[in-house]
């Protein structure tokens, strides 16, 4: 006879109600397993529970949600996003993730679920939601967790980003992927508040959409929705650098600030300029970066627009490789033959309607290296690399899903620190995690929390602010009762971030110099006329 395939039981299974010797390299210590008790690793989670009912995001985000079941036997829809939100929150990037949190019944009650349910049934949640109805609702959440905070001028980003993938997905093609050449992909088509490091949308598309007429659309449809509320600039890098999304910028009197390709015509304009006189002076200020403008009309152009070339010559060491003729690799080395008979310089050309001066607009295009950490920070300690699943319509939902809980815990930690932001990386271990341990008692239940993080005294100040933006608002809805109280927050946290997230004012216009005629005379003689320059007032 053969073996049998079921596992016996062993020592471990049995002995659950004793105590188990584990001679550890600290010492010998006594083990028991506890299954009655109710612990969880994300503690402080209470504390963003609370700052959520408080602002009531997460009740309307729920009783917005069009998932419908025809069995009365499916699960609730605050069950289903309330898992989907608490996983992604813990870290996860796949749906196999959220098995991590199923039996965390200390979040499932902070949150007010009923429980937790599985990966497979928020799989199923998601397909049975209508792709339009699913669309509509996730932009609306996306847009108002943003709104209420763009009463000053603000920056608005654009990017693709692409999401490799690593099955046979629909929409994955073979289209631009710089850092995996080959492999089919998705393409997020996103955009960004500047600086503040939100998401307004997040458009998925297949692979090979990567362009910026594939987010035409959605970014005229973004424009819309914000109304009296638009960016006071639209930033982009070179795959936005085109003239349909210049035209559109015209069109709605926005100003733009995006950079070119660099073609043959933009090549050209570099070799022109680089001979003249009139760059800018080279500063620390400016980060060693010179700057002069002039005018180009590209071939599918309709008109010749301004542009700013930027130069910076590189120093230091620097190494040059090329490959001869036959094909082998040479390398030239700083202090040989580099730094003797050239000058190596990295430059960059960009277009653009605004007002500002040189240095004003080198800067405001180097601030968009803040941006792109919020795509790294998106994709890597967040879920906007995972979620994937067949068909592209969940895949969509989770991306701009990712965006809201991301979204919401940005508020949440600004409310905790205003003077900095925080990545993932970070605020997840300080105001995250920590051993939850509740204790049930004459009809009240304690939650005894023991931090893991060493900075112990930081933790507590940063609850204590987020418990004063919290008691803000409720003192001002008790005063008003029709009061907004997710505005309200925004408003109170915005007030406190240092810096504000503020445009400098362009310089207007300088008008030209009046000319005021002075006869002077000396003891009685007349002297000739002059002609003297006054600036105007």
């Amino acid at each position: 006879m053969g073996e049998s395939r079921q596992p016996g039981k062993t020592a471990l299974a049995t002995a659950t109600s004793e105590a188990m010797v584990v001679d550890t390299l600290g010492g010998r210590m006594r083990v028991r397993w506890d299954g009655q008790a109710q612990a969880t690793p994300h503690g402080q989670l209470v504390f963003f529970a609370e700052f959520l009912a408080t602002a009531g995001v997460f009740d309307r985000w729920v009783e917005d949600c069009p998932l419908s079941y025809s069995s009365p036997n499916g699960s609730a829809k605050a069950d289903v996003l309330g898992t989907l939100m608490l996983g992604i929150l813990a870290g996860g990037k796949r749906y196999a993730h959220l098995a991590r949190v199923h039996g965390d019944a200390v979040a499932s009650r902070a949150l007010g679920l009923s429980g937790l349910v599985s990966e497979d049934s928020v799989r199923r949640a998601l397909t049975a939601i209508d792709a339009g109805a699913a669309e509509r609702w996730m932009r609306q959440a996306l847009m108002n967790s943003v709104r209420d905070a763009l009463l000053r001028p603000w920056v608005l980003d654009l990017d693709a980003t692409i999401k490799p993938l690593y099955g046979r997905q629909e929409g994955a093609q073979r289209g631009y992927n710089p850092h995996k050449p080959g492999r089919p992909s998705h393409v997020l088509h996103s955009f960004v508040v500047g600086n503040l490091r939100l998401v307004l949308d997040a458009v998925l598309a297949p692979g090979k959409q990567h362009t910026s007429r594939h987010g035409l659309a959605a970014l005229e449809r973004l424009l819309d929705e914000l109304g009296e509320r638009s960016p006071a600039l639209v930033r982009g890098d070179c795959g936005y650098g085109n003239e349909d999304v210049i035209t559109l910028c015209e069109q709605r009197h926005l100003p733009y600030l995006l950079r070119l390709r660099q073609t043959a015509n933009v090549k050209r304009l570099i070799e022109r300029l680089f001979g003249r006189e009139d760059w800018t002076r080279a500063t620390a200020l400016t980060q060693g970066w010179q700057a002069i403008e002039d005018e180009l009309q590209l071939s599918g152009w309709r008109r010749a627009r301004r542009v700013v070339v930027l130069r910076r010559r590189l120093r230091g060491e620097v190494a040059l490789e090329r490959k001869s003729a036959d094909g082998q690799l040479l390398l030239t080395l700083s202090g040989e033959e580099v730094q003797d008979e050239a000058r190596l310089w990295e430059y960059t050309v960009l277009v653009t309607n605004a007002t500002y001066d040189l240095d004003a607009i080198g800067q405001l295009y180097r601030d968009r290296c803040d941006c792109e950490n919020s795509f790294d920070e998106l994709k890597n300690q967040w879920g906007w690399s995972g979620f994937t699943t067949q068909d592209l319509h969940r895949s969509q939902i989770m991306a701009r899903a990712v965006g809201l809980i991301y979204n919401w815990w940005s508020w949440y930690v600004r409310a905790a620190n205003p003077q900095a932001r925080r990545e993932a990386l970070t605020s997840r271990p300080l105001l995250l995690a920590a051993v939850g341990r509740a204790a049930h008692s004459g009809g009240q239940t304690t939650l005894y929390l023991t931090p893991m993080h060493a900075d112990v005294g930081l933790i507590k100040s940063m609850i204590a602010n987020v418990r004063a933006a919290i008691q803000h608002v409720r003192a001002a809805a008790e005063q008003l009762t029709q009061l907004d109280r997710w505005r309200e927050m925004l408003r109170y946290i915005c007030a406190r971030i240092v810096p504000p997230n503020t445009l400098p004012i362009p310089p207007p216009a300088p008008a030209p110099p009046r000319r005021l005629t002075v006869t002077c005379g000396l003891q009685g003689q007349r002297m000739p006329v002059r002609q003297i320059a006054t600036p105007t007032p």
